[in-house]
């Protein structure tokens, strides 16, 4: 089952429908599949084989969308890597998945021209560059495509458990792991994610956000799959999605939180504009609800969120389902099972919080090189999620928080989710993220870092006190509040908690 034959599918039988819009970009599905045709006559061309890795640093754009089909129809592994990423960080990730072949953009160059000595796997030929080469060791990739035939290469027989992917996690917490994915698995995102999220082939679908991060599939499969429109941002701004969304009738979009909160906020955000969105998806990390009510409460009957990990797990809250089970994540969509279980996976009674588990026709087959770390993640075929959850008289499964964030105060668990909700209440508050620093007294104390409206008036000190009447127990109650302008993310848009939390304990007057 290889994915890389739906796009010279769409280009036989669908050639004419719109496929990409990116910026002044539109292609047919007939111009894309000769564009995929031709780059994967490229790679060949490099001697690149079935299992190979390639690694794609890149910003968004077609060029990006060409790659990964054309890597898929000839076997070869996608390495999708964030342009973000510097020196020893990046050459580890290089490295750790094995790559030999590299392709990059104009801008990047400098900084893989700095470790490219440290890259041993990596044949001189094997450095490409979109646009023209900036440099005599970097060969220009567009040149190599353009004069190659538009007509298919000779398929490749692979099976469905062939690897289309490395993906490596955020790395929100430590130490990044390349999470495989199987080109089995991605033919199941795209079927299974289109029924969940009711795409058909005329769907218009969005994407804004960056492409080397899974979320980015959720979306991506299921439209390649149906043969839809997919409409790219370069980067994410929040007055040009709208406008966006409006000029392209975009029927489906799936954002993190962040960018949610910014579009809600933005100047030019009015509910006209959406009158043609049937899906607007949240992932990457809990939507609060203060934030959840304002968006349905403007763009009703459209909200679905999805809880999951990239290995695998996977939960829906389908949007018949989203108010009245306002607080929930959702439930296992068809194929797909959860469950909470207690320290000796053993399943718990109805509102009694567990770590969550799951299995799925998604689940990753390994960490990449690491047999021993997949072993602990997947017990018995159960994906252990290390997050804390529980589950009502329905079944609806409730997020009670990342157990990498649990903050132990006095011996007692504090979920810094229970506390944003609170903050993010004040009327002043854009967002707020909560994490444990060093308490003699307690051990770990809870600290919320706020971004505040433009016009706000409230301080600091104002907010803790405001905050601190309003939660539901003494030990949630924050020993301090830093004001902030924006939150460090990475690049996809995740809160890192955990770059907050270093550079506080390094210096508690330092500006987060």
């Amino acid at each position: 089952m290889n994915v890389g034959t739906l796009i010279p599918r769409h280009g036989q039988y669908r050639g004419d429908h719109c496929a990409i819009v990116c910026g002044d970009q539109r292609l047919t599905y007939a111009q894309l599949a000769a564009r995929v045709n031709q780059t994967a006559h490229a790679l060949r061309g490099l001697g690149l084989v079935p299992g190979d890795a390639l690694a794609v640093i890149m910003p968004n754009g077609v060029t990006v969308l060409e790659v990964y089909w054309a890597a898929a129809q000839l076997g070869i592994v996608l390495v999708p890597l964030s342009p973000l990423l510097r020196g020893s960080a990046l050459v580890s990730l290089l490295r750790d998945a094995q790559t030999v072949a590299v392709i990059t953009s104009p801008e990047l160059v400098a900084e893989l021209q700095s470790i490219r000595a440290q890259m041993i796997t990596v044949e001189a030929s094997r450095w490409l560059v979109t646009g023209a080469a900036p440099a005599a060791d970097f060969r220009a990739l567009d040149a190599m495509v353009t004069d190659q035939p538009t007509a298919a290469p000779a398929p490749v027989e692979i099976g469905g458990d062939h690897p289309f992917n490395i993906i490596y996690s955020s790395g929100t917490t430590g130490t990044p792991k390349g999470i495989v994915h199987t080109h089995d698995v991605r033919a199941m995102y795209g079927a299974l994610f289109a029924s969940a999220f009711r795409f058909t082939p005329e769907s218009v679908c969005m994407h804004a956000g960056s492409l080397v991060f899974n979320g980015a599939f959720v979306t991506l499969m299921p439209a390649i799959f149906l043969g839809c429109t997919y409409v790219l941002q370069a980067r994410f701004d929040a007055v040009e999605f709208i406008d966006t969304v409006a000029r392209e009738r975009v029927t489906h979009v799936m954002m993190v939180p962040s960018q949610i909160i910014a579009v809600l906020n933005a100047p030019n955000f009015a509910p006209e504009k959406f009158v043609s969105i049937e899906m607007l998806g949240s992932v990457g990390a809990p939507l609060h609800r203060e934030h959840k009510e304002r968006l349905m409460a403007a763009l009703p009957n459209v909200f679905y969120e999805l809880y999951g990990l990239t290995e695998g797990v996977i939960v829906i809250l389908d949007k018949h389902d989203a108010e009245r089970k306002m607080g929930s994540v959702g439930i296992p969509t068809p194929f797909f099972e959860s469950r909470v279980v207690d320290a000796d996976g053993e399943e718990v009674a109805p509102h009694v919080p567990g770590e969550i588990i799951g299995r799925s026709p998604l689940l990753m087959s390994g960490y990449h090189g690491r047999p021993d770390l997949t072993a602990q993640a997947i017990v018995a075929g159960w994906m252990h999620t290390g997050d804390v959850g529980y589950v009502d008289d329905d079944g609806f499964l409730y997020l009670v928080d990342r157990k990498k964030d649990l903050i132990i105060s006095g011996g007692v668990n504090v979920f810094p989710r229970d506390i944003e909700e609170v903050i993010v209440t004040h009327p002043e508050v854009i967002e707020a993220a909560v994490f444990g620093i060093p308490s003699d007294k307690w051990g770990e104390a809870p600290l919320g870092a706020v971004v505040l409206r433009a016009d706000a008036t409230v301080t600091a000190d104002q907010l803790k006190v405001w905050v601190n009447e309003r939660v539901g127990a003494r030990y949630q109650q924050v020993c301090d509040i830093v004001l902030v302008t924006e939150f460090p993310r990475n690049a996809a848009g995740k809160t890192l908690k955990r770059v907050m939390r270093d550079v506080y304990w390094e210096d508690r007057s330092a500006q987060i």
